[in-house]
C-alpha cells in the first residue's frame, strides 16, 4: 500500500474489532495528509450511528487525531496518530493550529529588519545567520523563510532590493550581488554619493569589465551619474 509521507509501517496494534480496524485501515492510508470524515463514510459504508462511535473509540484509544486543515476549515480531518499533518494542508511554518500565526511573522519580519538596519546592507544569508546566532527563536528558522519574509517586505516597502556596488555600505557584500537595504533612514547612508550609483541595480553588472561588450565606459547610465552634481 503507497502511503503519503515518509511512515510506511503501522506500528503494532491492540486487537480491533471489525468497524474499527476498517475505519482505522482507510484513514491510515491517508498518511500525513489526513482524511475528511464524509470521505470515511463513503470509504467504509459505515452507518452514521456506528461511524460515529467507531471514530470516537479511536480516538479514544489514542490510535487516530484530529488534524487542522487550512484549505477545508470547516470539514474535520482525521489522520493515524504516527503522521504528522504534511505542510500540504497545515500551511506549514507560517500557520499554527490552522490560522496563519501573526506574531511569529511580526517578530520575524522585525528581526530581519533589524539586521538589515546594523549592516546597512544585507544578503538574506547575512540576516539567517544573525537570527540564527541570536537565539530569538527556539525552533531554527530556514533560509528560505527568511528569503520569503524579505520578499514580502520589499513588496511592502519595508525594505529595498538591490545589487551590492561593493564599496560604502556594501563593501562587505561582492559586488552584484543581491542585497537588501531599509527603506527608512535612508538620508543618513554612509554610502553617500554611491548610494545612487545605478550598477547597484544594474541586473547585468555580472557581465560589466573594462574593454568589455558590457563597461563603465559604454554604460550611458553611469556616464549619467558621473555628471550628476554632488
Amino acid at each position: 500500500m503507497s502511503v503519503p509521507g515518509k511512515l510506511s509501517q503501522k506500528r503494532k496494534l491492540p486487537s480491533l474489532p471489525e468497524n474499527e480496524k476498517k475505519l482505522y485501515d482507510v484513514i491510515w492510508s491517508k498518511g500525513t495528509m489526513g482524511m475528511w470524515t464524509a470521505d470515511m463514510k463513503k470509504a467504509t459504508g459505515l452507518p452514521n450511528n456506528t461511524f460515529t462511535k467507531t471514530l470516537k473509540s479511536l480516538q479514544t484509544k489514542d490510535l487516530i487525531k484530529a488534524v487542522a486543515n487550512i484549505n477545508n476549515k470547516g470539514k474535520k480531518f482525521f489522520m493515524a496518530v504516527e503522521f504528522e499533518p504534511s505542510k500540504e494542508i497545515t500551511g506549514g511554518t507560517w500557520y499554527s493550529e490552522g490560522s496563519l500565526d501573526f506574531e511569529f511573522i511580526n517578530v520575524l519580519r522585525g528581526q530581519c529588519l533589524r539586521h538589515i538596519e546594523r549592516h546597512k546592507v544585507a544578503t538574506v544569508e547575512i540576516v539567517w545567520q544573525c537570527i540564527r546566532d541570536s537565539g530569538v527563536f527556539t525552533t531554527e528558522c530556514t533560509m528560505q523563510q527568511i528569503k520569503e519574509i524579505m520578499g514580502a517586505m520589499v513588496l511592502d516597502k519595508e525594505i529595498e532590493e538591490l545589487n551590492s556596488s561593493g564599496v560604502g555600505d556594501s563593501s562587505h557584500i561582492p559586488a552584484g550581488r543581491k542585497c537588501y537595504r531599509s527603506s527608512r533612514g535612508r538620508a543618513g547612508s554612509n554610502d553617500g554619493s554611491f548610494a545612487s550609483i545605478p550598477c547597484g541595480v544594474c541586473p547585468r553588472i555580472y557581465e560589466c569589465i573594462p574593454d568589455g561588450v558590457i563597461s563603465p565606459e559604454t554604460c550611458v547610465y553611469y556616464q549619467k551619474w558621473l555628471d550628476i552634481e554632488f
